[in-house]
C-alpha cells in the first residue's frame, strides 16, 4: 500500500487516535472548566434525592414528597431511570461518580456524532471538523442532566433514519421501538424524537408534490414504526400518563421568561454565534446545492423554532445542522475519503478514549474533596449544617435555584425547586418577584408562613429581611444567610448561632 492510502495501517492508527482525542475532548473541557457547574447544578440535588427514594422504596413516586405546596399532589418522576443511575454512581463514588457520568456521556455523544457525520460525509477531515464544531456549540449543556441521554438517543435515531432513508432498509427501523422504550424512562424529551419520526413518516406523502426526495423508505414501513414507537414509550411506570407530563411542559410558556436556562440565546459567547453560523451554513448548503428535501427542510424549520426559543434545546439545531451539512457538502475526491476502516480500529479508539478521559480526570485533579469544596462555593452547604446543628425548625422559604439542593441535603419540605412543570408559571413568577424585592414582597403567603429562610446573601429579599422585624438573622457566610422567624424562636428553645466579630458563625463539622 502507498503511504498516502487512507486504508494503510499507519493512516488508520492515526485516525483512530485522532478520533479518540475528539471523543475525549468534551470530557476534558468538562473536567477542567465545568466541575463547579456540574456539582452546583440546581437540579442535581432533587434528582439524587429521587433516585435515593426509589432505591429505598423499590417504587417510583406518584405524589410529591418534597414541597409544602405540592404535599400529596400527583407528581411523576419521568426521569426515574436516570435518577437511579446517578444515585448509584454517587453512592459508589460520591461526586466522582457524577463526573464519571459526565465523562462517559460526553464521550459517547462525541463518538455517535462522528459516526453520524462520517456516514453522511465520507471526507474524514470534514466530518471531524464538523463534529468538533457541534461539540463546541453544545458546551453550555455539559451538566449532569438527563438531557445528555436525549442528545445521545436523538443522534442514534437520526443515524438510523438517515441510513434507512438512503438505503431503503426498513428493518433498520426495528431499532427505534426499544430506543424509545428506554428513552421514555430517562428523559421527557423523547417527545422531540417522536416528532422527528412523524416528519419522516410524512415525507413519502409529501414527496408526491415536494420534489426532490431522497427517501427510499415506503410510507407503510414508517407508519408502522411511528405507532410502534408511541406504544413503546408507554413502557414505563406511568404508562400513557407520560404524555400528559409532556403536554404540561409544552403548555407552560411562562418559564421561558423566568428560568434562565429556558431563555433564548443571549449571543454573548462564541458558542452562541457558532450555532447561528451552523444554522446559516445549513440553509446556504440546502439552497446552493438544491437539496431542499422534505424531511431535512421540515426538520430544520422545527429545529430553528425550538432552539432559538430556548437555549436548553440548542442540541436539536446543532445536530440537524450537522446532518444537513454532512449530507449536503460535496465530496472533494475519492482519494480524500475516509475509506473502509479495519475492525481493529474500533477497540483501539475505544481504549485510547478511555485512557485519555482517565488521564484528564487525574490531570485536572477531579477529587471528591475538591468537588465538595466547589459545592460549598455554589450552594448553602454551611448554612444547612448550621440549621441542622441548632435544630432550626418551621416552614422553609428558599429560592428556585436552591430548592433541589435543600431537598437533598436538608431533607425538609421546600417552598419551591427546579421542577418547573409541577409548580406552574404563576407560582414560579411569584417566587421570582419576591426574591427580587418586588413591591408586594411582604405579602407573599409562602414568606409570611415561613419559620426559616435560607437566602443568597446578595438577593434583594435578603437585604429587606435584615430590616424586617418578623425575622432575625441567625447565620451568614459568603454564600447564604439564615433568617429565623421571631415567632418561631418563641416556640422552641433552639439557640441562635453565635456570630464572631468578623460577622461569621463558627464553622460546624462538615456533613453532606
Amino acid at each position: 500500500m502507498q503511504p498516502g492510502n487512507p486504508s494503510s495501517s499507519a493512516n488508520q492508527i492515526a485516525r483512530a487516535l485522532l478520533l479518540a482525542m475528539l471523543c475525549a475532548a468534551p470530557a476534558l473541557i468538562c473536567f477542567r472548566t465545568g466541575a463547579a457547574a456540574c456539582v452546583g447544578d440546581p437540579d442535581l440535588g432533587w434528582h439524587l434525592r429521587t433516585g435515593e427514594w426509589i432505591l429505598q422504596h423499590h417504587a417510583v413516586p406518584r405524589a410529591d414528597i418534597y414541597s409544602r405546596f405540592g404535599a400529596g399532589k400527583p407528581w411523576q418522576a419521568y426521569s426515574w431511570l436516570f435518577e437511579v443511575l446517578l444515585t448509584r454512581l454517587y453512592q459508589w463514588f460520591r461526586f466522582d461518580g457524577v463526573m464519571v457520568y459526565m465523562g462517559i456521556m460526553l464521550s459517547a455523544i462525541a463518538a455517535a456524532l462522528f459516526r453520524l457525520t462520517s456516514r453522511l460525509q465520507p471526507d474524514f477531515t470534514r466530518s471531524t471538523l464538523l463534529t468538533m464544531a457541534i461539540l463546541t456549540a453544545l458546551s453550555r449543556l455539559y451538566t449532569p442532566r438527563p438531557w445528555l441521554f436525549t442528545i445521545l438517543f436523538f443522534i442514534l435515531e437520526i443515524d438510523i433514519l438517515m441510513h434507512a432513508r438512503r438505503t431503503g432498509e426498513s428493518r433498520r427501523l426495528l431499532w427505534l421501538p426499544p430506543l424509545f422504550a428506554l428513552w421514555a424512562n430517562i428523559h421527557i424529551q423523547f417527545i422531540d424524537g417522536l416528532m422527528v419520526l412523524g416528519l419522516a413518516a410524512c415525507e413519502p406523502v409529501l414527496a408526491r408534490w415536494w420534489k426532490p426526495s431522497l427517501s427510499r423508505l415506503s410510507a407503510r414501513s414508517l407508519w408502522i414504526a411511528l405507532p410502534a414507537c408511541i406504544a413503546a414509550a408507554c413502557v414505563n411506570p406511568y404508562g400513557a400518563g407520560i404524555y400528559k407530563v409532556a403536554h404540561a411542559l409544552a403548555a407552560q410558556p411562562g418559564v421561558l421568561n423566568t428560568i434562565s436556562e429556558m431563555h433564548a440565546l443571549p449571543f454573548r459567547s462564541m458558542m452562541d454565534f457558532l450555532l447561528l453560523f451552523l444554522a446559516m451554513a445549513a440553509v446556504a448548503v440546502m439552497f446552493r446545492f438544491h437539496r431542499l428535501f422534505p424531511f431535512e427542510t421540515l426538520m430544520l424549520a422545527m429545529a430553528l423554532w425550538l432552539s432559538f426559543r430556548s437555549q436548553r434545546d440548542i442540541w436539536f439545531l446543532a445536530i440537524v445542522a450537522a446532518v444537513i451539512l454532512a449530507e449536503g457538502l460535496p465530496i472533494r475526491s475519492s482519494s480524500q475519503q475516509s475509506g473502509r476502516e479495519s475492525l481493529w480500529t474500533v477497540p483501539l479508539s475505544f481504549a485510547a478514549t478511555a485512557l485519555l478521559v482517565l488521564v484528564s480526570a487525574f490531570a485536572t485533579q477531579i477529587r471528591n474533596d475538591r468537588l465538595e469544596g466547589k459545592l460549598a462555593e455554589e450552594m448553602p452547604l454551611k448554612a444547612v449544617q448550621v440549621v441542622r446543628e441548632h435544630q432550626y425548625s418551621g416552614a422553609l422559604y428558599n429560592t428556585y435555584g436552591w430548592g433541589g439542593f435543600l431537598i437533598w441535603n436538608l431533607r425538609e419540605p421546600v417552598s419551591i425547586d427546579g421542577r418547573a412543570a409541577f409548580y406552574g408559571d404563576e407560582r414560579i413568577d411569584r417566587s421570582m418577584k419576591t426574591w427580587n424585592g418586588g413591591p408586594d414582597w411582604a405579602s407573599d403567603p409562602d414568606l409570611k408562613s415561613a419559620g426559616l429562610v435560607i437566602a443568597p446573601v446578595d438577593a434583594a429579599l435578603t437585604q429587606l429581611l435584615r430590616m424586617d422585624s418578623r425575622f432575625e438573622l441567625a447565620y451568614q457566610d459568603k454564600v447564604a444567610a439564615v433568617f429565623v422567624a421571631r415567632s418561631q424562636q418563641q416556640k422552641n428553645s433552639s439557640s441562635v448561632a453565635t456570630l464572631s466579630p468578623a460577622g461569621k458563625a463558627h464553622d460546624p463539622e462538615k456533613r453532606l
